[in-house]
């Protein structure tokens, strides 16, 4: 019976990425060794991140003046990481969920952290709107993609601050006009790579305006000055990355990948709102093309489990909903192709039509 991968992280890679990644572990290039073996200052693996760094800033139209760097720690050494290099008096962060959250309370170790706005009066099943973001912050903080709850900011907001984003989840998934942002940061489980390696994107000059030390490891411009290389970087994910994004410019760039995920979530979303049985859980205007969650309508609760068992029976993978929200959640990163949401939209009707 074929899978279909819906699994909200570590999640779908493109078949090819995968391949090849496995290859490199035998043998990188042809050269008798595994990736896993040389020096990360070899020149085998300095093509491989020169590479990955040439394709992010190509793919992202990334402008002159910024620098990609490769980190371990995850998202989650990001939270401490931004207010470390830029909260020196004040930030200000929107909250949409579990994680912009765990950013906001990671803030606050480091001086005034303003929660300018939050959704969690509604389970975070919406992006708050009509907020005022102080023009005396260091900077202002946003999560672009719930994951748990469903909702996504697809547009780059005008802002009056410096402006730091995590896009763990939805990177690569529509253009980016980089320019407005002092640093993007994510974890690469999603739309990357494996995890085990995290991406920073920031602007050189908007570092080194805090008054306090920073510890080496922790401070972005060491690993600016040294090209990711200050200490050895998860190489396997890396390399995993330099594939994903040479698939992504095959594919047709990122433009191409905001097409597919519109279409697979008008899709899905199409069934969702047609099918007495589902009904969404993000606002409407809010939702997410990544993470799309729906539970089954009141009157049909019961049978929650029974769609479960069955999705799972025709090869449905990772659609249990957190445990926040329950339900369902089908997450459709860039690599998951429009046969798995048809698949799953089949079974949703076969679901209805069975009872």
């Amino acid at each position: 019976m074929k899978k279909y991968n819906f699994n909200a992280g570590p999640s779908i890679l493109p078949r090819e990425v995968i391949e090849e990644t496995a290859k490199a572990v035998l043998d990188l290039n042809g050269i008798g060794l595994s990736l896993l073996e040389i020096s990360h200052r070899s020149k085998d693996f300095q093509a491989v991140i020169d590479e990955a760094v040439a394709l992010f800033k190509e793919l992202l139209d990334i402008p002159e003046g910024y620098s990609v760097l490769f980190l371990g720690g995850g998202a989650s050494m990001q939270f401490c990481m931004v207010p470390y290099n830029f909260l020196d008096k004040k930030a200000a962060y929107l909250n949409t969920g579990t994680w912009a959250n765990k950013a906001l309370k990671e803030a606050k170790n480091f001086g005034e952290a303003l929660e300018v706005a939050s959704s969690k009066d509604k389970t975070y099943s919406y992006i708050p709107k009509d907020y005022v973001i102080p023009t005396d912050a260091d900077y202002f903080h946003i999560t672009t993609n719930n994951t748990i709850y469903g909702t996504e900011i697809r547009k780059d907001i005008d802002c009056p601050v410096p402006l730091i984003a995590d896009m763990s989840s939805d990177i690569f998934s529509r253009p980016v006009d980089v320019s407005k942002y002092a640093c993007i940061y994510g974890g690469a489980q999603k739309n990357l790579a494996p995890s085990g390696v995290t991406f920073v994107i920031v602007k050189n000059d908007a570092l080194g305006k805090v008054s306090r030390t920073i510890p080496t490891m922790l401070d972005y411009r060491t690993h600016v000055e040294g090209g990711s290389m200050f200490n050895t970087p998860p190489v396997l994910p890396i390399y995993a990355a330099m594939q994903t994004l040479r698939w992504i410019k095959a594919q047709g760039g990122v433009k191409e990948m905001q097409r597919r995920a519109e279409e697979r979530a008008a899709l899905l979303y199409g069934e969702i709102d047609s099918n007495p049985l589902f009904r969404g859980t993000a606002a409407t205007d809010d939702r997410s093309f990544m993470n799309i969650d729906f539970v089954m309508a009141d009157e049909y609760k019961e049978l929650e489990a029974d769609f479960m068992a069955y999705a799972q029976s025709k090869g449905m993978v990772g659609i249990k909903g957190h445990r926040s929200i329950g339900g369902f959640r089908a997450s459709c990163y860039n690599a998951l192709p429009l046969e798995a949401v048809q698949a799953l939209v089949d079974c949703m009707r076969s679901f209805k039509n069975n009872l």
